[in-house]
């Protein structure tokens, strides 16, 4: 008696379970990743309630302060995403939420205005790419088909990063005493500690390329690659463009209005 041919483990809708499998993995990370990152950049709003008076903090010093933060992330931000391009994703995001989860938990020992400055300033730097890095980085992983559907989940972390973080900040500041640190300092510390343990995380979750997921099928593996191979391929070239002509493109003055 002769055995028959051997039947794939991959169902014969190999596009659908590949994309649900993709999208269970990362997806979910990185927008837990993007809440706790959000969290992070406003929660010195919430630490402002106690730390402007312990610290010494004018409403004008704190509002210095917070705008270092959008300083750094703004002129950091192109050098982060070239540097991920050269390192890439995996190692690079893990490398931003650590970084940016150092710098958090340093904001909870600043000791003055100086010191208020240069955690917040180090924290936009930290932070910065990890947005654009994440969208690019999904873009790698999904065909134009999924992409839409799966920028609109992400986009969701930041309503939910409100909805979660608003009531954990203003129950941390009521920590204010335990273990001689004051509500604030718990509170910079404790929404930090998440963005290192999920740096951690993103070096086992995130995979830097299709081609290299272990986590997929052969035959998924071999789907995905023919499929964003094939649309690089399709690809419009859309020329050399000047600054000026960037700048003054009807769809970026769109984007910026938006």
């Amino acid at each position: 008696m002769t055995s028959g041919p051997l039947q794939s483990t991959v169902p014969i809708d190999i596009g659908a379970a590949t994309m649900r499998r993709v999208s269970m993995r990362l997806v979910p990370f990185l927008m837990v990743c993007y809440i706790i990152a959000y969290i992070d950049r406003v929660n010195a709003g919430f630490a402002a309630l106690q730390m402007n008076q312990h610290l010494g903090l004018t409403a004008a010093m704190f509002g210095f302060g917070a705008t270092l933060f959008y300083v750094a992330y703004t002129v950091c931000e192109v050098p982060s995403n070239v540097l991920m391009a050269k390192v890439g994703p995996r190692l690079w995001i893990a490398r931003i939420m650590l970084t940016w989860g150092l710098c958090g938990i340093a904001a909870a020992f600043a000791t003055g205005p100086y010191s208020f400055y240069a955690t917040r300033f180090l924290l936009g730097a930290a932070e910065a790419g990890f947005f654009p890095g994440a969208v690019f980085y999904l873009t790698q992983w999904f065909p134009i088909a999924y992409r839409s559907r799966v920028m609109a989940a992400f986009g969701v972390a930041v309503p939910l990063s409100v909805f979660v973080g608003s009531p954990i900040s203003g129950a941390l500041l009521h920590l204010d005493g335990m273990l001689g640190l004051r509500g604030w300092q718990w509170l910079f510390i404790m929404e930090s500690i998440p963005a290192i343990l999920l740096g951690l995380g993103a070096l086992f979750v995130l995979t830097d390329r299709p081609a290299d997921a272990k986590w997929l099928a052969l035959e998924q593996r071999d789907w995905l690659t023919r499929q964003l191979e094939a649309e690089q391929h399709v690809k419009k070239p859309v020329g050399h463009m000047s600054l000026w002509q960037v700048l003054t493109n009807k769809y970026v003055l769109l984007l910026g209005v938006v």
